[in-house]
């Protein structure tokens, strides 16, 4: 499969993945105050917002992206990661109501456990250079005019 293809897929999936986002944190605003740590709660709703808001733009730019097929693949899916693994840590965070160790502005006094502190610390950690790695690509990818985009 062409590089083409595969990043005009990629972006349709992109702009899928940023909808279901928007539908997660309106279903997600109705359980905030039910959240061990309603702050993180929030936190997670407006993260999702960022987020959602981040892949409806990267899939409408994608295609326009001067990549090869194993770059986009490798940008796509650390991009992916990134995203889902902040989130994950934000969504731990509120329903352990812990956190203090890794977002002490967003998580207040909620301190967990060591073992709860000890993974939300290593998945919102491993979540920074998977995102920085695909936002290197993307920005190498924008570098030139796509020949698809002349046209």
């Amino acid at each position: 499969m062409n590089s083409s293809n595969i990043s005009s897929r990629q972006g349709h999936r992109l702009l899928q993945i940023g909808v279901a986002l928007i539908l997660f944190l309106s279903l997600e605003g109705f359980v905030i105050p039910f959240f061990a740590a309603p702050r993180l709660g929030l936190s997670v709703h407006t993260l999702s917002a960022l987020q959602s808001v981040l892949l409806l733009a990267l899939g409408l730019v994608w295609p326009r992206l001067n990549l090869g097929a194993t770059a986009l693949r490798i940008a796509f899916w650390l991009l992916i990661y990134s995203t889902f693994a902040i989130l994950a840590a934000y969504v731990m965070s509120a329903g352990w109501g812990a956190g203090n160790e890794t977002m002490p502005l967003a998580a207040g006094a909620a301190h967990g456990s060591p073992v709860q502190e000890a993974v939300i610390k290593s998945v919102a950690y491993s979540s920074a250079p998977t995102g920085l790695i695909a936002f290197a690509f993307i920005l190498w990818g924008l570098r030139v005019a796509n020949s698809r985009s002349r046209n």
